[in-house]
């Protein structure tokens, strides 16, 4: 059986090369979902006006630009949910590479090496600082780079006595935090470590350039999940008991 669009393409070469209305509406007639099947045409489509007589309003018109509006907001929306899908994978795939890392250090130097070095990386962030506060045993000439040492107290100051994940959009970076790397930061997340009840209070700070690259909206379950990871690990590698 011959296409019905290969018939309609061969009179539109009879007829010169152009499709007439008479064609395009007779082909429409006889395949009545089209539209259904190629919605995004209703797009650009003018819906006709209907005359009813002086003083009567038709609102067919108005009822199908409302539908098309319908349509749009709901593709938008369609987006919107596949792009935040794809983000969360992409998301999860980091945080579950930045847990294997962990697991797969051989000292605790390496340990640590990591969080402050690597996790950057994996979670492609500028800067990773780990703050730790200083304690009667604790002094300000850090191991490792990426160590910040706080005072006593900083930790709540800086995020509330009950805030265990901080998500912020827009800030200039906090040299407390981020030592000489607090310029690059314009957006963060903060987590509170809770390693032991033998440890000093501490944070981990993840810092990016880019404005809004974290903020309110977001989930905190991964994020959460790899401060927990870290406590862990610290734990173990120090032989801490647990808070």
């Amino acid at each position: 059986m011959a296409d019905p669009v290969d018939n309609v393409k061969a009179k539109a070469r009879s007829t010169g090369g152009s499709v007439t209305a008479a064609q395009v509406a007779a082909y429409l007639k006889r395949h009545p979902d089209f539209l259904a099947r190629h919605p995004e045409l209703l797009d650009a489509q003018v819906s006709p006006g209907r005359h009813k007589g002086d003083g009567v309003v038709d609102l067919q018109q108005f009822m199908m630009e409302r539908l098309k509006g319908d349509v749009a907001k709901l593709r938008a929306d369609q987006d919107e949910i596949i792009a935040n899908s794809r983000d969360n994978l992409n998301t999860t795939e980091r945080i579950h590479n930045s847990v294997l890392a962990l697991l797969e250090a051989e000292t605790f130097e390496s340990f640590i090496d990591i969080v402050t070095g690597d996790l950057a990386f994996l979670l492609e962030v500028d800067v990773v600082s780990l703050c730790v506060e200083l304690t009667d045993v604790t002094t300000r000439r850090p191991k490792h780079d990426g160590i910040q040492f706080l005072d006593r107290g900083a930790v709540d100051r800086l995020m509330g006595r009950n805030r265990k994940v901080w998500l912020r959009d827009d800030i200039e970076g906090d040299p407390e935090i981020y030592g000489g790397a607090a310029d690059l930061v314009r957006s963060d997340a903060l987590l509170r470590l809770s390693i032991s009840g033998m440890a000093p209070a501490g944070l981990i700070a993840f810092g990016t350039r880019h404005p809004g690259y974290f903020h309110a909206g977001q989930g905190t379950e991964l994020m959460s999940f790899l401060g927990r990871i870290i406590e862990f690990g610290v734990r173990s590698w120090l032989d801490l008991p647990k808070p």
